[in-house]
């Protein structure tokens, strides 16, 4: 047996590491310019329907879907070449890459992220993320409910885990109790939505960006419950 790693990080990847709100933004006004606006709220509709259907969503397999709709639009290979050649490495947050190589030297840190199995991959991959991590990237259909599967292939006395969903970080908390410090990026629609953010119990600490963990006091980390978290910044005069 794996003896268990004293801590484990635990990074998402949309709107964690990755600026997906400027990803999605850029892809309807892709489609806005390519194929004109009602066909890209129809896409929108499909992706949304995807997404309530899966729990992630689904690029390719709504592409696929809008093209039953409109069989003779040889066009729509220019969007699976959007899609796939993105330049992703653009949209990662300041530091981000950063931040991953300081988890790393304070533990093993790996990716776990929600998603398919064709674009997902290639989005860590082509952002650097996966190099970033050496390899260690886990991406599963519902991550909250693999976390059996995550401590069988990572085990560890404690988890950090990195992510900009409460909801997220609520059930992992559940799940691992005070085995697990959770981290809270306030990036993206998601961390910023009042509702949303009221709808679940606070993470044990929350930070601006993903930058911030640069200055983190890597003890704090190690704490779960709901410690004051200290921040160290150099002030050059």
């Amino acid at each position: 047996m794996t003896l268990p790693h004293p801590t484990v990080f635990l990074v998402d990847v949309d709107n964690t590491l990755l600026d997906n709100d400027r990803i999605q933004q850029d892809l309807r006004d892709h489609l806005d310019k390519r194929f004109g606006v009602a066909s890209r709220k129809r896409y929108w509709t499909i992706l949304e329907d995807l997404f309530a259907e899966l729990g992630y969503r689904d690029y390719i397999g709504a592409l696929q879907r809008f093209r039953v709709e409109h069989p003779r639009e040889v066009e729509l290979l220019s969007m699976s070449s959007f899609l796939m050649d993105y330049p992703f490495a653009d949209r990662l947050f300041a530091s981000a890459l950063e931040v991953l190589k300081r988890l790393r030297s304070l533990g093993p840190t790996v990716v776990l992220s929600d998603g398919d199995v064709v674009f997902q991959p290639r989005k860590i991959e082509h952002a650097g993320i996966f190099e970033a991590v050496g390899g260690h990237v886990l991406i599963y259909i519902h991550k909250e409910e693999a976390l059996d599967d995550v401590e069988e292939r990572y085990p560890a006395e404690h988890y950090v885990l990195v992510d900009d969903k409460l909801r997220i970080l609520a059930a992992v908390k559940q799940y691992w109790g005070e085995r697990v410090t959770t981290v809270f990026p306030r990036q993206g629609s998601f961390a910023n939505d009042p509702k949303v953010v009221g709808a679940f119990p606070p993470a044990d600490l929350s930070i601006e960006r993903i930058a911030d963990l640069l200055d983190c006091d890597p003890k704090r980390l190690l704490r779960s419950a709901s410690a004051t978290i200290e921040f160290t910044y150099e002030v050059t005069p």
